[in-house]
């Protein structure tokens, strides 16, 4: 009689596991077997790696609450990026960003496709726009070329100009200390912010109010220049000192 039990919690555990697996193998069928999904609820972007554009990067920002962060792709560029039954899902590497502030899966393969990333939070399904990958096409300019202006104390004015490839609608730019970790991510439609002034700011990700910058330490600034599909056409990394 126990044998026979512990059969059918087994049988019924496999059966359990692969319908979890179905659901989550299709972006559709898994989004309708959750009560709720907010769509654009994940901000994520892509970019190609610097010296190797088989490598791509999917950046994500998790909240911190973003529980089964999960990646799906399409099978190739010409699939229709509304139709999310065209999504699978795939297992990549993940790795942290600016010490885990950002998150960013690691997908190495030529085939160009649309993806989507999505997590959970209580209970709700986040998805994020398709993001269009565009590594072989049109893969990512990675630069140091930014303009500091250190007139206003302590508050350092960056400005850049667009790479080979002017289709940016809105730039991403990371603050960050000597360690790694973001001070401050905000989102321009301007070649142009200031830290820490908000006034241009149209999108703001940073949690708490970052402290002042301190005369003499390293920081660094990071850019992304990212188009109307999610992906990234510029990426500026540059180390700075913090001037009075």
């Amino acid at each position: 009689m126990q044998s026979r039990i512990i059969f059918v919690l087994l049988t019924f555990f496999m059966m359990s596991c692969s319908k979890n697996d179905q659901g989550l193998e299709n972006l559709n069928r898994y989004l309708n077997s959750k009560e709720a999904v907010k769509k654009e609820g994940v901000i994520a972007c892509a970019a190609s790696d610097k010296n190797n554009t088989s490598i791509s990067y999917i950046f994500y920002y998790p909240v911190p609450e973003a529980r089964n962060i999960q990646y799906f792709e399409t099978d190739d560029i010409n699939a229709n990026s509304d139709d999310f039954s065209q999504y699978k899902n795939v297992p990549l590497e993940r790795e942290d960003v600016f010490n885990g502030y950002l998150g960013r899966f690691i997908r190495d393969g030529v085939n160009e496709t649309w993806s989507v990333v999505t997590f959970e939070v209580d209970g709700v399904v986040h998805v994020s726009s398709p993001i269009k990958l565009k590594n072989t096409s049109k893969p990512t300019e990675w630069s140091s070329l930014v303009s500091i202006d250190y007139r206003s104390e302590l508050m350092p004015e960056f400005s850049w100009m667009d790479g080979l490839v002017e289709e940016n609608v809105i730039y991403f730019q990371v603050i960050s200390n000597n360690n790694g970790d973001l001070l401050s991510g905000t989102y321009t439609h301007e070649k142009m912010f200031q830290y820490y002034k908000l006034d241009n700011v149209v999108l703001n990700v940073t949690r708490d109010t970052p402290p002042s910058l301190q005369p003499g330490i390293n920081y660094g600034f990071t850019l992304m220049g990212v188009s109307e599909d999610n992906w990234v056409n510029l990426v500026i990394e540059k180390n700075f000192e913090a001037n009075e």
